[in-house]
């Protein structure tokens, strides 16, 4: 690892990505002298977290600490508030890890120098140790470094190494955002089946059921989305009849679609 007590890991703000994070990695054995918490204000949930595994929880960077890693799991608004602080912490070869939507390699850079930079896009499902991080690293990342964040961001998911710092706006976009979109299709199954007729109750037990079991069936099998679609599509059947109005031209696909670039969009916008 690249973190130890005496250069240790700095986690900035402990809200729900950062704390599921940290959740897992204590559940991976990390050492919890080795990891600092910086937050204002952690969620009672956070704080007994925190006691439970005796990790240091700070208000401001400790004079005289250089970190070894430093996570920001911040609101991108709240940078410019931030990062000033921060300096005192990031030596030469400390690793800046971001997990902060729209704020680009550019922005640490002016913040701490020409230190190693990694980006990364992780997901809620994290605190489910299901999630998928997309990561960035500039050319100053060391192969200890990019293998210590494969290794830590691992224990909370998958992992993949993009090529371009252009791409996170798009993953943010697809699996960033996507869980809500995931959530919203559990959401709008439950209210057409109590359109229907189904108890509202009922409806919702059953769309969260079949939400989250076709989720894990996809997980689980080796075959592609469609081929599953397939699988349970007879032909003129019931679930041929809803498909045909799900694949029409004016159907899903050019919702997501739009519902995407917008987010991508939106994205880019954060960035400045």
């Amino acid at each position: 690892m690249i973190f130890s007590r005496e250069r240790p890991f700095l986690l900035v703000g402990a809200g729900k990505m950062g704390g599921a994070m940290l959740s897992g990695w204590m559940a991976q054995g990390i050492d919890a002298a080795a990891i600092v918490v910086q937050d204002p204000a952690p969620s009672p949930e956070m704080a007994a977290l925190l006691s439970r595994h005796g990790i240091r929880h700070v208000t401001e960077v400790p004079q005289g600490l250089t970190a070894g890693v430093v996570l920001l799991a911040i609101k991108p608004q709240l940078m410019d508030v931030v990062l000033p602080g921060l300096k005192p912490a990031v030596g030469d070869e400390t690793l800046v890890l971001s997990v902060a939507a729209g704020t680009p390699v550019a922005r640490f850079e002016a913040a701490f120098g020409p230190v190693p930079i990694v980006r990364a896009m992780p997901n809620t499902p994290a605190m489910v140790g299901r999630g998928i991080t997309a990561l960035f690293p500039t050319t100053r990342v060391s192969a200890a470094q990019r293998d210590t964040v494969d290794r830590l961001l691992s224990a909370i998911g998958t992992v993949e190494w993009l090529d371009s710092e252009a791409q996170i706006d798009l993953v943010t976009a697809v699996s960033g955002s996507g869980p809500a979109y995931v959530f919203l299709l559990a959401e709008c199954l439950a209210e057409a089946g109590r359109k229907a007729g189904l108890p509202a109750d009922l409806a919702a037990r059953l769309a969260e059921a079949t939400v989250s079991g076709a989720g894990e069936l996809m997980h689980r099998s080796s075959e592609p989305p469609a081929t599953l679609r397939r699988n349970v599509t007879s032909p003129n059947g019931t679930t041929a009849a809803a498909l045909t109005v799900l694949m029409a031209e004016d159907g899903l696909q050019p919702l997501m679609d739009a519902a995407v670039a917008a987010a991508a969009r939106r994205a880019r916008e954060l960035a400045g």
